[in-house]
């Protein structure tokens, strides 16, 4: 039998000279440490082996006492060793156990006491190989059937013997039901890696979006002006060809940071990006000054930094806005203080009737946060709410 969970070659693993539990031997090593542990427990064969070779019986009984132990052994061997291969379907098993009950109870019956060592045997099969109730009944029974035989030949060694046969048996219960629930549980911990790897490409998506889409938009932008400017304005197409390269060169940072999992958006430099992309884009921009961030947890201005960046990339490609207002106010509600951004435009808000990825990403990342997004139309165009909880409770204003 083996005694882990885990795979000997992951980190934390049992080591490599322990058999993993639940699973077939993979290396000769480990077939190797499994037929010895399972040869240990032949030591019960000794009383036939030895009634046999004593010449106690005749040449027939002999000769079919030997047939039959090495049947029952094959047997055993064979339903000891189904992980080593493609598990048997219940029907084999229960044949395979048919067999051994048949010739336990003829060989000890028909040899004598020294047979009775076989239900041991019998009994181990049952607990491992059976569901859980039937081998609460198989084992007692399998005991009970010992007595009764050995009544005919030996009642001291039988009674002897039937405390051995229920605890080995129902021992062999719990190893069984421990390697189910081994083998349920490495496939518990596969479930939960797949899920992780789903969790982390949503993350990576929603990041390479959030990223790419703000600055393939600035970008485009620029290069729409520097063509423009281009004929009559050299030096200042330059300038916006020098700006698209210094955008490019921080996306290409952007990302390899948000791959790696490192990077945290903070809401000063959002705010300030804000700026520069809302201006470029001939929008008229309210934006707050330096913001007061006491007490807001970084998850929570990371969230809102996210937020302001789609909001602000939305207003520079689909709304078609003439000026976009930016607040940036602490606020207290029924749910506790929060920091509240509005970013208001006076465009048409974009096409589309539900919905988009971006918006969706940033939903996702507010309520982990402990927040809230709130986006649609207004009397005089589009308007994006985010809220994310604070740790203090002053309702100051902090933005235009």
């Amino acid at each position: 039998m083996s005694t882990t969970t885990d795979d000997p070659r992951t980190p934390g693993a049992w080591p490599d000279h322990q058999m993993p539990f639940g699973r077939a031997p993979r290396t000769r090593r480990e077939l190797l440490a499994k037929a010895l542990w399972i040869a240990v427990w032949l030591v019960f064969l000794s009383s036939p082996v030895h009634d046999l070779a004593g010449g106690h019986h005749t040449a027939g009984a002999t000769l079919a006492g030997c047939l039959g132990l090495a049947a029952f052994v094959g047997v055993y061997l064979t339903l000891v060793f189904r992980n080593m291969g493609r598990p048997f379907a219940p029907r084999t098993v229960l044949a395979l156990l048919a067999v051994l009950a048949v010739l336990a109870p003829v060989l000890a019956f028909t040899l004598g006491s020294a047979w009775l060592g076989l239900f041991v045997y019998l009994a181990v099969a049952c607990g491992a190989t059976l569901p859980v109730r039937a081998a609460y009944w198989a084992v007692p029974a399998t005991a009970a059937v010992m007595y009764l035989v050995g009544l005919r030949s030996d009642e001291q060694e039988a009674r002897g013997l039937v405390i051995l046969v229920v605890l080995i048996g129902f021992a062999m219960v719990g190893v069984g039901q421990l390697v189910r629930t081994t083998v349920e549980l490495r496939k518990a911990r596969a479930t939960v890696a797949q899920l992780a790897a789903n969790e982390e490409r949503l993350r990576l998506a929603r990041d390479l979006h959030d990223l790419l889409g703000h600055s393939l938009s600035l970008i485009t932008l620029k290069s729409e002006l520097a063509g423009r400017m281009l004929p009559d304005h050299p030096d200042k197409a330059a300038r916006q060809v020098a700006d698209i390269e210094q955008v490019s060169r921080q996306a290409l940072v952007d990302v390899r940071e948000a791959v790696t999992g490192y990077r945290r958006p903070r809401l000063a430099a959002e705010l300030a990006g804000a700026q520069v992309a809302l201006t470029a884009a001939g929008v008229v921009a309210e934006v707050p000054a330096e913001p007061d961030l006491a007490g807001v947890p970084e998850d929570a201005e990371s969230a809102l930094a996210w937020a302001l960046r789609e909001a602000v990339t939305n207003v520079v490609r689909h709304s078609g806005a003439g000026r976009c207002v930016i607040r940036l106010l602490r606020r207290q509600t029924l749910d506790g203080p929060v920091l509240e951004l509005s970013v208001e435009d006076d465009g048409s808000g974009g096409s589309g009737n539900g919905p988009g990825n971006g918006l969706t990403g940033l939903t996702e990342r507010l309520e982990k946060a402990g927040g809230s997004l709130e986006a649609g139309r207004t009397r005089h165009g589009f308007r994006l709410l985010a809220r994310a909880p604070t740790a203090t409770a002053a309702d100051v204003g902090s933005g235009a």
